[in-house]
């Protein structure tokens, strides 16, 4: 667990990072801080050390966000998301460390190409059938890794909605798919005494990158804040699907 000073200020800034993604950048690289952590800890260890803290980033971000959402997209993606959820719990209650470290590896890996595949910028709008296939991917993969941004983000793209729009659809489909979460991670084993822990040291970070998130939604270029993320996540991706296999 956090038990040294490296460790902790790599813990300090994946969360302030996810917190940013999160408020900011409508999750799409919020996940990346799972796999940070996963580098210096068990997988379920830092999953279960996330969950919280993106609970709180959702708390926060609700009232800057209220109401500016799209519902029958946000409608959709949590209908199709909370089966992915128990999709996710039947995988994490019978898969291995080195399994779920494979898992958030490929995902990330698989997020990076997705963005820079030539094809991914064409915005063809996607049924509505098609959104609640995006939001069971998106709750199996929340689950098991913190990744439902990419498959949300798939489905509201395609949608053509506007930036604070799509933003704030983030917030409320994740919101309460991250409270589904919960229960199942706590019969799980996700969280103990050191996670918690960790958690009430960590918070001040998150409600500082979920500030940040905020404010840099409407003065930061998502171009450069991506590009920066699909670099952390080829690394940390790489790495984990490398351990996961040696």
């Amino acid at each position: 667990m956090i038990d040294s000073v490296p460790i902790f200020v790599l813990a300090a800034l994946a969360v302030v990072f996810a917190g940013v993604s999160k408020a900011g950048f409508g999750s799409g690289a919020a996940f990346a801080s799972a796999s940070l952590l996963a580098l210096v800890m068990p997988p379920r260890e830092a999953l279960g050390v996330m969950l919280p803290l993106l609970m709180l980033v959702d708390l926060i971000t609700l009232r800057p966000y209220w109401n500016k959402w799209s519902w029958p997209e946000a409608r959709v993606l949590i209908l199709g998301g909370l089966p992915g959820v128990a999709l996710g719990v039947w995988l994490f209650s019978v898969a291995n460390d080195d399994v779920l470290r494979l898992l958030i590896g490929a995902v990330s890996l698989g997020f990076v190409a997705w963005q820079l595949w030539p094809s991914a910028k064409r915005r063809m709008s996607m049924p509505v059938w098609a959104g609640y296939v995006a939001g069971l991917v998106a709750g199996f993969t929340s689950f098991v890794s913190h990744a439902g941004g990419p498959p949300a983000a798939v489905y509201l793209l395609s949608r053509g909605v506007g930036k604070t729009t799509y933003q704030a659809t983030t917030v409320l489909t994740f919101w309460v798919i991250n409270i589904a979460k919960f229960v199942p991670y706590a019969f799980l084993g996700a969280f103990t005494v050191q996670t918690l822990w960790a958690d009430v040291m960590l918070a001040p970070f998150a409600v500082l990158g979920a500030y940040i998130g905020v404010k840099a939604h409407y003065a930061i270029p998502e171009r450069a804040f991506f590009g920066v993320t699909y670099v952390l996540l080829s690394l940390t991706g790489l790495k984990l699907v490398f351990d996961a296999l040696t």
